[in-house]
């Protein structure tokens, strides 16, 4: 169900809207997480090791998704906050075949250049074959997890986090029972794992684009939406591109700080894997809020509302320092218990590594989680100046510093990097939030839209045209 963020308590409106989202990411990790659970306990260490090693490089993938949804979110948000329905179902249409494109062309490009990333990280020889077959299976199915990306970045901002939710709790389902029977029955080790999430996004991607489908077909419009418009891919590519950038470059210093560990032999690799997925549930999880808070902005400056948008970053920041604290502790407190369900007794050294991670980075939750909100309001107006000087920050402090630490430090200067980067990138974007440069940012249409546009009688609709000729 469509719902229309610019009205209600925005705490209230903000919270209903982004739990949904979360718990969707809780399915989400559980789907990441069981790739690399199932490997390690069914199939030993090395499995894990060789899941973990190509998982930098799925997500650049991942990212370009990502950057993709968000891209397309923040501009059908906006439409939709202004009703104007039919550009927004082009900006939909649009968004869709420029992605099924992209998508096909990068799978084209991974398969073709796996092996040569696998190599460029220094994978050791022992993980080597497995790591590359779980990534070349992984990119053949690439399609399906893009085109998935897009689906529910458009139903959230169609103001429907529900929807999301539902396919991801069955595709976590399936893709879990599919892991134990490949890996655990079958034996067919990493390549079961990858063939298992392979097949669940699949029908999770099917699913969703049938469901999109005929939720636009219910939305009536004044005038007949255009199927494709290079000028609308402008508009979605001015969000797409700098996300798309910004996630890409993050995978990409990943990377490079995999290659950097990876030298460390494959028992470290194993433990930061592990430890590394967990983080990850942690922060995509705080993103996920984040993203909500964007189509919230983006709806609200569409309708031109101002202040709610205010109000929504206070409730945004309230939810997600109630949503780090149970991650805090249990990867504080409960590392040893947490990182036990990815590998056995013996794996002493992938265990030390993994707690060391855990500990030293969860206590900095609280602070990325500033950072995180900020963020949706930057990227919900469409201030991608401010919102990428922040992460750039990030991500360049995290990888030089990494590199540097290594040396004196060991493994232990590699993992200080985190709490130093996400510090400075907290405030950077704190700094640009409380500035109020999202005030001036809000997409707008040009004034050639503007002519072929259907008379619109609401307020928000109205400004969200005039800003342009301004």
């Amino acid at each position: 169900m469509n719902k229309d963020l610019t009205v209600g308590d925005p705490q209230s409106v903000l919270w209903k809207f982004s739990i949904p989202m979360f718990v969707s990411v809780i399915f989400q990790q559980m789907y990441n997480i069981a790739d690399s659970v199932i490997a390690g306990k069914f199939a030993g260490e090395d499995a894990l090791a060789a899941v973990g090693a190509s998982y930098p490089i799925t997500m650049i993938f991942m990212a370009i998704a990502v950057g993709s949804n968000i891209g397309c979110s923040v501009v059908i948000s906006q439409y939709f906050g202004a009703k104007w329905y039919d550009k927004m179902k082009t900006a939909v249409s649009t968004t869709l075949i420029a992605s099924l494109a992209l998508s096909l062309v990068l799978t084209v490009a991974g398969l073709l250049g796996s092996r040569g990333l696998m190599v460029m990280i220094n994978t050791p020889d022992n993980i080597f074959a497995d790591g590359d077959l779980y990534l070349r299976i992984y990119i053949g199915g690439f399609v399906f997890l893009f085109l998935y990306n897009v689906a529910t970045g458009i139903f959230t901002s169609l103001g429907d986090s529900k929807t999301p939710l539902y396919f991801l709790i069955g595709s976590s389902i399936g893709n879990i029972l599919l892991d134990t029977l490949f890996v655990a029955v079958f034996h067919w080790g990493v390549a079961g794992v990858a063939w298992a999430t392979f097949l669940a996004q699949g029908v999770a991607c099917v699913l969703a684009l049938v469901t999109l489908k005929r939720r636009l077909a219910s939305v009536e419009t004044t005038g007949k939406a255009a199927l494709f418009s290079w000028n609308m891919l402008g508009k979605i590519s001015r969000i797409a591109v700098p996300s798309i950038l910004q996630q890409s470059f993050i995978s990409i210093g990943n990377i490079f700080i995999q290659g950097l560990i990876n030298s460390f032999g494959s028992s470290v690799i194993a433990g930061y894997s592990a430890a590394i997925k967990l983080n990850t549930f942690a922060i995509t999880s705080l993103t996920t809020l984040g993203n909500g808070t964007s189509s919230f902005t983006a709806q609200n400056l569409g309708a031109g509302k101002q202040g709610r948008v205010k109000a929504g970053f206070g409730a945004a920041v309230k939810l997600a320092l109630i949503i780090t604290v149970p991650f805090f502790v249990a990867f504080f407190f409960g590392s040893h218990v947490m990182l036990s369900l990815f590998m056995n007794e013996g794996s002493t050294v992938a265990m030390e590594t993994g707690m060391e991670f855990l500990k030293i980075v969860s206590p900095f939750y609280f602070v990325i989680s500033l950072k995180l909100m900020a963020d949706g309001v930057l990227r919900g107006a469409g201030a991608m100046k401010s919102f990428m000087i922040a992460t750039f920050s990030d991500l360049l402090l995290r990888v030089i510093l990494a590199f540097i630490l290594a040396g004196p430090f060991g493994t232990l200067g590699i993992w200080l990097s985190w709490p130093i980067g996400w510090m400075v990138a907290m405030v950077l974007s704190l700094s640009f939030y409380k500035k109020g440069v999202w005030k001036s940012s809000a997409l707008t249409d040009s004034a050639e839209d503007m002519e072929e546009a259907p008379e619109l009688e609401t307020e928000g609709a109205l400004m969200f045209m005039e800003e342009e000729n301004a």
